[in-house]
């Protein structure tokens, strides 16, 4: 590998570009996991910045973009309904911080390398398909769901599918023409603008995106069009008159709750829940780094923990790695974490800068932006790749997407691991055993690992053999032989004298210990 892709300096002309591109699908993410937590619309701004500047100068991942994350809103909202105050939840933020360095230290990242590959990259695909579906209302003016949000259930009782089909009946014309738009834009600068120029791969389909949205957007205010955007599909951050309001809207932990017993539940819940999102997540942005750079997991939960404590101590909510982020930002082409600190720069720079003109913004085209990055995360040609490698490969893909679709990202991977382990369990119990025979010459391979799940098959072919046969037993290829197993082979050889059967075993001196050296051969 080039040193100059790990050089964080060395490929600003590449990180500059997709730092936009993400601070712009970012921005309305944080706004919309604070407003969806039910936490002050600040708090969700601080936690990007935090994620961005902090998490990516001290993280090991190249790629990887952290931020406040859909999958943490329930629990931020059931926090802030049993805890006190706001204050008293930035001390279980701050705790969580504390407990993930603890984690880190102890080397807990090792639990997301058990997760299999073909889970990894179906919560990448169901990541993709949710950005399309929920990003749908918010292109054509419906924004009853707040932005980011994944869950399949809302609070009103509707679902996913059911929010889609409610939505066709509250189109705001203008936001459509925008969306659509800017869908549009997209397509034609990734498939045939960008070819014509070098220089034009420079500049970002998004940043295109953005400016002629809000000039469209302008242009119907000033004309007073009937096509005008409602304020509720543009970008509302909070503004301040000077800089000691803008200090105000920081917010900090009280201390005095430190004796409170639901403070530290909370703050087990964040950590480890986060922890386990993280590793998910890095797993998955290793998977689409085009340079296949590992992660050190162990430095990334530290990495974590130190944002997280930062994010608690200065009134920001707790922060992961983010999968929607991380895949932008693969997708827009940057190299290195450089990205990630630029992206977290941007944002904290136009919050307090020039907070006005990002409220210009309309949301159909950021909402553009985001099903753009879901389609190039769920493209068919992948589901066609798995299906063509087998029905192993297939149904753990397709059952994790599901499980995701319908439940939440962790619940879903569960149950993509559990189907997956279904597999290699069934996998391993076809090829344990072997038997074939030739009239009354029998063989029987034991390859691998013979479980008692292998029991009764061995115990129903053993019991076939008629009488006067020769039986050979090979099992110098067996590197584990459960003793229920080795129970029924002997219990066979005691036998097999009766019925004039003659048995050989033949057994690896290193691999099959356990058989009674006496019944070798009868």
């Amino acid at each position: 590998m080039s040193k100059r892709v790990q050089n964080p300096f060395g490929n600003l002309a590449s990180d500059i570009p997709s730092s936009i591109v993400v601070f712009l699908v970012a921005l309305p993410l944080c706004l919309g996991i604070a407003l969806g937590s039910n936490a002050p619309l600040f708090s969700g701004l601080i936690a990007g910045v935090v994620g961005g500047i902090v998490i990516g100068a001290l993280s090991g991942s190249q790629l990887s973009v952290s931020g406040p994350a859909a999958g943490l809103t329930a629990i931020v909202v059931a926090a802030l309904t049993k805890l006190p105050s706001f204050e008293a939840f930035l001390v279980s933020v701050v705790i969580a911080g504390v407990l993930q360095l603890i984690l880190g230290y102890l080397k807990a990242g090792i639990l997301g390398d058990y997760i299999p590959g073909s889970v990894i990259k179906a919560m990448l695909a169901a990541i993709g398909l949710i950005l399309i579906l929920k990003q749908l209302p918010h292109l054509i003016g419906y924004d009853a769901d707040f932005e980011g949000d994944e869950s399949f259930i809302q609070p009103d009782g509707s679902n996913t599918f059911s929010g889609i089909f409610k939505s066709l009946n509250y189109i705001v014309p203008g936001a459509a023409i925008i969306g659509l738009l800017s869908l549009g834009i997209q397509i034609v600068w990734e498939k045939f603008v960008v070819k014509q120029a070098k220089f034009l791969q420079l500049v970002p389909a998004p940043l295109v995106v953005v400016l002629v949205a809000v000039g469209i957007s302008q242009f119907f205010i000033a004309s007073n069009s009937s096509l005008a955007l409602p304020a509720h599909a543009l970008v509302n951050i909070p503004k301040a008159e000077n800089v000691q309001e803008f200090f105000t809207f920081f917010q900090f932990p009280d201390f005095s709750h430190l004796t409170n017993v639901n403070v530290w539940i909370v703050a087990f819940t964040i950590a480890i829940v986060a922890s386990l999102e993280t590793l998910l997540n890095i797993e998955a942005s290793d998977e689409l780094d085009p340079y296949q750079r590992i992660t050190p997991t162990n430095r990334e939960l530290k990495a974590q923990g130190i944002g997280n404590l930062l994010s608690g101590l200065i009134g920001g909510l707790p922060v992961t790695s983010v999968i929607v982020r991380t895949s932008a930002n693969v997708n827009a082409g940057a190299k290195t974490k450089m990205s990630a600190i630029l992206h977290g720069i941007l944002l904290l720079l136009c919050v307090a800068l020039i907070p006005s003109m990002l409220n210009l913004i309309p949301l159909p085209a950021l909402a553009a932006v985001l099903i753009f990055t879901g389609f190039k995360l769920a493209k068919p040609s992948i589901f066609k790749k798995f299906y063509t490698k087998g029905w192993d490969q297939f149904v753990p893909f397709v059952v994790t997407i599901i499980a995701i679709l319908l439940t939440d990202l962790l619940k879903g991977i569960m149950v993509g691991c559990v189907v997956g382990l279904f597999f290699v369990l069934r996998s391993n119990f076809r090829s344990a055993v072997f038997i074939v025979n030739d009239e009354k010459n029998y063989l029987f391979r034991l390859r691998k690992d013979v479980s008692f799940l292998n029991k009764p098959i061995i115990k129903r072919n053993l019991a076939k053999v008629p009488d006067d046969s020769y039986v050979l037993i090979d099992a110098t290829r067996a590197d584990f032989l459960d003793k229920d197993v080795i129970e029924v082979i002997e219990d066979f050889m005691i036998s097999a004298p009766l019925k004039n059967i003659r048995v050989e075993l033949k057994k690896s001196a290193n691999k099959a210990q356990g058989f009674n050296n006496n019944n070798e051969n009868q």
